[in-house]
C-alpha cells in the first residue's frame, strides 16, 4: 500500500474516533438534563418523591384536625400473673388415704373438706387418753376425799402431821395426772382431727398428686391450692422512672391496667398498685412492682404473662393528632398540613408521647384545629392541591373534563419521551 492511502485511511479513523466521542458527549448531556428534570421538584424524602407522578387534578386525601385533650401518662411493661396464696396441701398424720372429696379444677372454700385418712388408730388413742383421764379424776376425788375427812375437826387430833401432809400432796399428785390425762386426750382429739384434711384457704384446686388406697405419711403432697380472687401482678420498670412513680404514688394509689396482648385493648382495668420493690436489680437496672386486681372474672391466670399499664399523671390540654399523620424522615417527624385553600405544606413537628394505640401527643408544631393529613400522603408533596375528606368518606368522581386532561396530558408525555 502506498503512502498515500496510508495517510487517507488515518484520516478517515480519526475522523470516526471524533464523530463518536461527540455523540457520547451530546449524549450524556442530555441524559443528565432528563435526570435533573425528573429530580426537580421533589420533597422530603429524596429520590423516592421525585418519581411520582405528578398529579393532574387535586388529590383526595382523609384530613384530621388536631384536638386538644387531657391526656394521661402511662408506664408499660411487660409483667407475670401470680396467685394471691398459694397452699400445697399435705396431711398433718400419715395413714392410708380412704378418699379425696374434690375434682381437679374445682373451686374450694376454706374449711371444705379435701380428703380422708383412716381415723381408727387415732380414734382408740383418743379413746384411752379419755379412759386415763378419767381414771385419774377417779384417783384424784378418792384423794381428796380422804384428805378432807382426815384434816376435818373431828379426824385432825387422830391424824399425824406427816400423814396430812402426804395426802394433801397425793391430791396435788392426782391432780397433775388429771392435767396431763388432759392433755394427752387433747392432743388425740387433735390428731384425729388431722385425718380430716380440709382446705386452708379459698381457691382453685389444681391437679391431685395421689390417687385414693395409698399409704401417705406427714407431709406427703396431695394437691395444690391457688387463689385467684384477689390476684397479683408483677412487672419490672427501669430505675430511670423510680422517682416519678413514688412522687405519683405519694399523691395517691396508682391505676393499674392489663392490656391485650395482640391488639393492646385494656382487659383489666381496676387494678392498684400495691408495693414498689425496695431494691435496684443491680443486674437489670430494673425496680420490681406489684399491683393487686380484684380478678372477679378470674380473666387472670398464675404464671400468665400480661402487658401492664400503670397511669402516673395527667397532660391537661394536650395537642392530639393520629398516629397515622406522622411521618419520619432523616431529618425528624413531620406531617403534612393542609392549609385554609387545601394545598398542603410540610410542617415538623415533635412528638410528646403516645395517647392509646392511635394517637400521639404533639409536643411542639401544631396548634388545636390544624388539619393534618392521615390517608394518601404518599402521593403529596409541598403545594399539592388536595381534597380533604372525612374518615371514612369516598372521593368525589372525576368529571369529563378532567378525565380529558388527563389522558391528554398522558398522551402527550408519551409523545415527548418517543424516539427523536
Amino acid at each position: 500500500m502506498s503512502r498515500f492511502w496510508k495517510i487517507v485511511l488515518l484520516v478517515i479513523a480519526i475522523l470516526l474516533v471524533a464523530g463518536i466521542g461527540y455523540r457520547m458527549m451530546g449524549g450524556g448531556k442530555q441524559a443528565g438534563g432528563a435526570a435533573q428534570a425528573e429530580g426537580a421538584g421533589g420533597g422530603r424524602g429524596g429520590g423516592d418523591r421525585a418519581r411520582d407522578p405528578v398529579p393532574v387534578t387535586a388529590v383526595p386525601v382523609t384530613a384530621v384536625a388536631a384536638e386538644r385533650r387531657n391526656v394521661p401518662v402511662y408506664v408499660t411493661a411487660q409483667g407475670t400473673v401470680a396467685a394471691y396464696n398459694t397452699v400445697t396441701v399435705s396431711p398433718q398424720v400419715g395413714g392410708e388415704l380412704l378418699s379425696v372429696d374434690f375434682k381437679e379444677g374445682q373451686s374450694v372454700k376454706k374449711g371444705d373438706l379435701l380428703a380422708r385418712i383412716d381415723p381408727r388408730t387415732f380414734q382408740a388413742q383418743y379413746d384411752q387418753a379419755l379412759a386415763s383421764q378419767r381414771q385419774n379424776q377417779a384417783l384424784l376425788a378418792t384423794a381428796q376425799s380422804n384428805y378432807e375427812r382426815s384434816n376435818s375437826e373431828a379426824y385432825r387430833q387422830y391424824v399425824a402431821q406427816t400423814d396430812l401432809t402426804t395426802l394433801r400432796n397425793q391430791v396435788a399428785q392426782y391432780q397433775a395426772a388429771v392435767a396431763a390425762a388432759q392433755a394427752t386426750a387433747n392432743q388425740s382429739r387433735v390428731q384425729l382431727g388431722y385425718t380430716r384434711i380440709v382446705s386452708p384457704i379459698d381457691g382453685v384446686a389444681g391437679i391431685r398428686a395421689v390417687d385414693p388406697g395409698n399409704v401417705v405419711g406427714a407431709g406427703t403432697a396431695i394437691v395444690t391450692l391457688t387463689q385467684l380472687q384477689p390476684i397479683y401482678v408483677l412487672f419490672n420498670l427501669p430505675e430511670q422512672q423510680l422517682d416519678a412513680v413514688r412522687a405519683a404514688q405519694g399523691k395517691g394509689p396508682l391505676e393499674a391496667a392489663t392490656l391485650d396482648r395482640a391488639g393492646g385493648s385494656v382487659v383489666n382495668a381496676d387494678g392498684k398498685l400495691q408495693v414498689v420493690d425496695n431494691q435496684i436489680s443491680a443486674t437489670s437496672g430494673t425496680f420490681r412492682l406489684r399491683a393487686e386486681f380484684p380478678n372477679a372474672d378470674k380473666a387472670l391466670w398464675p404464671g400468665q404473662f400480661v402487658n401492664v399499664r400503670m397511669k402516673l399523671d395527667e397532660l391537661p390540654g394536650a395537642v392530639v393528632v393520629p398516629a397515622e399523620a406522622v411521618q419520619r424522615s432523616s431529618t425528624g417527624d413531620f406531617v403534612y398540613l393542609v392549609k385554609p385553600d387545601n394545598t398542603v405544606t410540610l410542617r415538623d413537628v415533635v412528638q410528646g408521647g403516645q395517647v392509646d394505640d392511635s394517637h400521639v401527643v404533639i409536643s411542639k408544631g401544631l396548634q388545636p384545629g390544624d388539619k393534618v393529613v392521615t390517608e394518601g400522603q404518599f402521593r403529596l408533596k409541598e403545594g399539592v392541591k388536595v381534597i380533604p375528606l372525612q374518615p371514612g368518606q369516598a372521593p368525589p368522581e372525576p368529571t369529563e373534563a378532567q378525565l380529558k386532561a388527563a389522558s391528554e396530558k398522558r398522551g402527550g408525555g408519551r409523545g415527548g419521551r418517543g424516539p427523536r
